[in-house]
């Protein structure tokens, strides 16, 4: 039989793209809880988690420091509704990556292969944005780690760990656990977290970039499944 292998798939430009939804997002909720709309925003596809946003935003917006804490909370609270109520936008205007459906399949029916998520999104956002575009079905979204369990990206590999240690009989650990990611974020996250890493470059981060932050492989988009899952488990190379 087969080791089992644990698949943390990042979401937001490694399996989908959503333009600036999230970022009108971000504005909406903003002025819902401080009163005014935002002058700026947060970067494009730095791979950071909502709660760290949340609280730059507030910052960058010369929230005062001491109401922060309480503005950041009231945010996050509200993101996942707001996003919600846009689900038909995410639907008329979100963007499949190139090779990420076929991707998803392939490793759904690898029968050794457990595909879940690991990513800088609140569970609610996460679920709304695979749910809107038809990918949730290839993920077993119960054992994620998201940014609601963790701000600290890089733990929530041992929670997505733990998570499917319980359903599955673990022990998953950095050599059968592997995430699949474009951002520097998504680099250390598996570097400091525990998980070998397979970065695309299909975000901002450039292919050069991947390597030099500690990628093993790095792959220019997910459009060759024969490639991705050689590397997901190197016992099926030739």
């Amino acid at each position: 039989m087969k080791r089992m292998i644990l698949v943390l798939w990042d979401i937001d430009r490694t399996l989908l793209y959503t333009g600036d939804i999230d970022r009108r997002v971000y504005k909406e909720t903003f002025t819902s809880v401080v009163g005014r709309p935002p002058t700026a925003l947060p970067a494009r596809g730095t791979g950071v988690t909502m709660p760290l946003a949340v609280r730059e935003l507030l910052r960058v917006n010369h929230v005062p420091e001491q109401d922060v804490e309480t503005f950041a909370a009231r945010i996050v609270d509200e993101l996942p509704e707001r996003l919600a109520s846009h689900r038909e936008l995410l639907v008329n205007d979100g963007v499949i990556m190139p090779g990420a459906m076929d991707a998803l399949a392939a490793v759904q029916e690898a029968e050794h292969l457990i595909p879940t998520v690991v990513t800088g999104n609140l569970r609610g956002n996460a679920e709304t944005k695979l749910s809107a575009l038809g990918l949730i079905s290839y993920l077993d979204t119960t054992i994620g780690g998201y940014a609601s369990d963790d701000s600290h990206r890089p733990a929530l590999v041992r929670v997505a760990q733990d998570r499917a240690a319980a359903k599955h009989g673990g022990p998953f650990n950095c050599d059968n656990t592997v995430i699949v990611g474009d951002s520097l974020e998504d680099v250390r996250t598996g570097l400091e977290g525990g998980a070998r890493v397979i970065a695309v470059a299909s975000g901002t981060t450039t292919e050069q970039e991947l390597r030099a932050a500690g990628a093993q492989h790095v792959l220019a988009d997910l459009t060759s499944t024969t490639t991705l899952l050689r590397l997901m488990d190197p016992s099926e190379a030739p």
